[in-house]
This record gives structure tokens, sequence and C-alpha cells, in this order.
């Protein structure tokens, strides 16, 4: 006997600066296990103290084992929300040392605008994923550095976090 399907749709109209971010990890070495071991439990842990903005959260969304890779997605109110979390403890510390030393991992988001637009960086990774397995990648340096600038958003920069600049970074 047919089951009838029970379609539902969302109205977001009260939402309308949202931001979708997919994020991931894929493990490259050995030492990269480690890696992302230790830091999984920690997203987890800052995603669950719901920081201002974050409106939803789904951690290991995408996973394969060959190779080892996971992911998530999280829903943000507006970019200023999203762009302050990541400018801020526990995260600035994860980025500063990432940007330092991969672990043996690659990275990657790629982030949705409700209003339009996306953008999104891929660091150390080996294999192309979404946009990159079709689009042509380019350096994220100058005008491509910061998630801000290659959106083109507009209004007030905030202050680069110490550590993470692209001459702090590239001596550039």
């Amino acid at each position: 006997m047919p089951t009838p399907v029970n379609r539902k749709g969302v109205d977001l109209t009260a939402y309308p600066e949202l931001v979708v971010i997919y994020l991931g990890m894929r493990v490259k070495t050995l030492a990269g296990l480690k890696t992302l071991f230790g830091l999984g439990p920690q997203i987890d842990k800052s995603a669950k103290a719901r920081p201002d903005g974050l409106l939803h959260f789904e951690n290991n969304i995408i996973f394969s084992v060959f190779p080892f890779h996971v992911g998530m997605r999280w829903y943000w109110r507006d970019f200023e929300s999203m762009e302050k979390w990541t400018r801020s403890p526990p995260h600035r510390e994860w980025w500063q040392r990432y940007l330092k030393d991969s672990g043996g991992t690659g990275f990657w988001h790629e982030t949705y605008f409700m209003g339009g637009g996306m953008e999104a960086i891929y660091d150390d990774m080996v294999t192309p994923v979404g946009l990159s397995a079709f689009a042509p990648v380019v350096d994220a340096r100058g005008s491509d550095f910061s998630a801000r600038r290659r959106l083109r958003h507009k209004g007030d920069v905030p202050t680069q976090p110490e550590g993470v600049s692209e001459r702090e970074l590239y001596g550039e």
C-alpha cells in the first residue's frame, strides 16, 4: 500500500540575513587523526554553548573513511554574528594554531548567504571538494584573504585578531 509523502517547506522570512556554513576536515597523515579527534569534542562543546547568533548546528553530517573526512553545517542569524564568533576564543585560537601547522589535515568551508552570495576557502586540501571540484581555485591572499572580502560584504571590517593577519602569516 502506498504511503503519501507529507511535504513541508520552511518560512525563512524571519531570517533575512541567514548564513549557512559547511565546514570539513580531511585527514592527510596519521598525525591528522590525532588533530581531528582532539578538535572534534572542542567544536561540539563550542556549538552546544550556543554563541550569540548561532541558530542551529549539525556536526558530523559529512563523513568518509578513505580518506577520513568529517564535516558539519552551522546556521547563523547573520554574517556579523558568525564573524564575531570566529574572531573570539575558542575559534580564534584554533585558527591561529591551524594556520601555523595543519596537524596533518586539510580544512575547508563554504558559506552561503540568504541575501545572495557565497564564499569558500580550502586549506591544504589534496583532493578538491565542493565548489573547488569545478570552479577555478585561486590563492586566498590580498583581497581574497578574509571571508568578508571574498564575499565583498559591506560594513566596517573588524580588527584582525593578533597572529592571523596575512602579514604575520606570510610576511606580506
